[in-house]
């Protein structure tokens, strides 16, 4: 593989796997958290009623709810990028 192979299939690999995480966010609720990156100033304050606020950081949030729709619910509030978080992946959860 030659260098401009690599750097094209990096990026694509890279948009791939978060369009995964976006589709996982949006079509389903088994997430138990979600993490929305790089939230507005004004995003707090527009938050949907049940939700819990886990952990902060400068460029993100993380919440959860247990309602229906809830990454839907985010981005109606004005997220910009919504991530499911909490997730096993394919690995098995330990005992």
């Amino acid at each position: 593989m030659t260098i401009r192979a690599l750097l094209l299939a990096l990026p694509l690999l890279f948009l791939g796997w978060v369009s995964v995480l976006l589709s996982v966010a949006v079509l389903s609720d088994a997430a138990p958290a979600l993490v929305v990156l790089f939230p507005s100033n004004a995003f707090l304050a527009d938050l949907p009623a049940n939700v819990a606020v886990l952990g902060s950081a400068p460029s993100t949030i993380t919440l959860a709810s247990e309602t229906e729709n809830f990454a839907l619910s985010l981005y109606q509030s004005g997220a910009r990028l919504v991530l499911p978080a909490g997730l096993p992946g394919c690995l098995p959860l330990p005992n």
